[in-house]
C-alpha cells in the first residue's frame, strides 16, 4: 500500500486512497453498502465516520447515548485521530 502523508498533514491533502488506508490502519470497517461509511469499534464506545464533502463527520455511540462532532479537511490527520480514538 502507498505510505499515508505525514501526521501533520491536513486532511484536505490526502488522497482518497490515503484516508480509506487510515481509516483501516484505525481498525475501522467501510460499509458494503455505503463505501463513504466506516465502523469503529471500541471496548467502551463505537463510531461511525462518514466522509462528508465538506468535513468528517463522527458519531460515537456510548452507554446508550450519541455524541455527533463534524471536523473540517482543514485540520491534520494527527488531530483528528486524536480526536476520534479519545472518544465520546
Amino acid at each position: 500500500m502507498s505510505s499515508l502523508p505525514p501526521l501533520q498533514t491536513p486532511l484536505y491533502n490526502h488522497p482518497l486512497p490515503a484516508l480509506e488506508q487510515w481509516l483501516s490502519d484505525l481498525g475501522a470497517c467501510r460499509d458494503a453498502a455505503e463505501p463513504c461509511l466506516w465502523d469503529l469499534k471500541q471496548p467502551s464506545w463505537s463510531a461511525r465516520i462518514e466522509l462528508e464533502v465538506e468535513e468528517l463527520k463522527v458519531s460515537w455511540e456510548h452507554g446508550g447515548g450519541i455524541t455527533v462532532r463534524l471536523f473540517p479537511y482543514g485540520l491534520s490527520r494527527a488531530d483528528v485521530e486524536s480526536a476520534i480514538l479519545a472518544g465520546p
